[in-house]
């Protein structure tokens, strides 16, 4: 019977989570509706109706559903809520630990069965620690969660705090990249010239390899996501800012909308001035585009689709093209056009904060970070001995 209750359950969570579709990954609902509780499925009704973005929402689902996997295996237990101190403590100690204490003390980091039974249940892949990085977001998600369900929860005490710190800077896992190498001006150049066919595919990669450069290395998310009516027309402007006889380029403008880091209402827009409005107005028109997504899936024999293109699509096609040009595939992805964009700003002396107002970037912190990479390589410091 109470088996039966289970499996009532957890067909009536899949039910719920199917109205989350276009934003959960559908091949996953069974495994999430196994994990999450009926209060988890709740919460995430209730953000996707409050109008939280779709990625924002799957990285909440996806580590939410995380979180009480291990709860499970740690302490037999779905997620309590509030949670209490010393089960973040926990988890900070089972996901950041010293792979050489490890060695002579075998009771330190993740407990032996609890990394067994996560790891064959498919929620735990990575050997070793987790990175730092994956710690924070899951628990920067966890003290949303909580502040969701109007709960304090215990991720701003001092505790915590410091074991959380001290055990970054323990870690020896270098912080990775989302992209190993940088989309800049000579990369993107030797993408676009194997985009040069004259099919459909060819006009449509072009304009958005360069629609997502130009416009400040725009997110995958928001490429795909692009529509027809966020692009405006915007009146030419001049060749050379300081002399307007010299000549005029087309500009338009895209308004952003939601953002992973700003709200639908904020009225942000961002300019094209040049050769991507000329690549993305000739898409528009190669493909009779009239309304909704711009830039669309098309199949293996040239046939344009209604859909609009995943983030992952995206993701694919810098990656196809890179290949296509000699380039390591591995080395680059959707994100490196971002981190290009702010590299070649970097190089060419654009100011940063004139820089920033093109990528939206909203940490300073992070947009220095690749202005110091720019000035690092090219600056005078690392040449001493050159």
């Amino acid at each position: 019977m109470k088996k039966s209750a289970a499996l009532a359950a957890e067909d009536r969570r899949a039910l719920e989570l199917d109205t989350l579709a276009a934003i959960l990954p559908i091949d996953r609902r069974d495994a999430l509706a196994i994990l999450l509780t009926d209060d988890d499925v709740a919460t995430l009704k209730h953000l996707a109706h409050e109008g939280i973005g779709a990625n924002s929402l799957r990285a909440l689902a996806s580590d939410l559903a995380y979180l009480e996997a291990w709860s499970m295996a740690a302490t037999g237990s779905p997620l309590p809520w509030p949670a209490p101190e010393s089960l973040a403590l926990k988890f900070v100690a089972h996901h950041l630990w010293d792979p050489q204490k490890r060695e002579t003390d075998g009771s330190h980091g993740m407990p032996a069965g609890v990394e067994a039974d996560l790891r064959e249940k498919g929620h735990l892949r990575s050997l070793g620690p987790h990175a730092p990085a994956t710690v924070k977001r899951r628990l920067a998600h966890w003290g949303t969660l909580h502040r969701w369900r109007g709960f304090d929860g215990p991720f701003s005490a001092p505790t915590l705090r410091a074991a959380l710190r001290l055990s970054v800077r323990a870690s020896t896992r270098p912080r990775g990249r989302k992209s190993k190498k940088a989309v800049t001006r000579d990369v993107l150049d030797q993408l676009l010239a194997v985009c040069d066919w004259n099919r459909l595919v060819d006009f449509r990669d072009k304009a958005l390899l360069l629609t997502a450069f130009a416009s400040g290395g725009r997110r995958r998310s928001e490429i795909a996501g692009l529509r027809l009516e966020q692009i405006c027309s915007e009146p030419p402007v001049p060749l050379d800012p300081a002399d307007p006889a010299s000549g005029s380029l087309p500009c338009l403008s895209i308004v952003l909308g939601r953002t992973k880091t700003g709200a639908a209402d904020e009225d942000a827009r961002v300019l094209l001035i040049g050769p991507p409005v000329v690549a993305l107005e000739l898409w528009i028109e190669k493909a009779k585009i009239a309304k909704g997504p711009v830039f669309r899936a098309i199949d293996r024999w040239g046939t344009l689709q209604d859909k609009a293109l995943t983030p992952q699509a995206v993701t694919l096609i810098v990656k196809a093209r890179c290949a296509q040009a000699g380039l390591d595939p591995d080395a680059f992805s959707a994100h490196g056009l971002r981190s290009g964009f702010l590299t070649e700003a970097a190089r060419r002396g654009v100011p940063l904060p004139e820089a920033m107002r093109q990528s939206q970037h909203r940490s300073l912190q992070q947009a220095a970070r690749y202005y110091n990479d720019a000035e690092a390589r090219f600056g005078a410091a690392a040449r001493l001995l050159v």
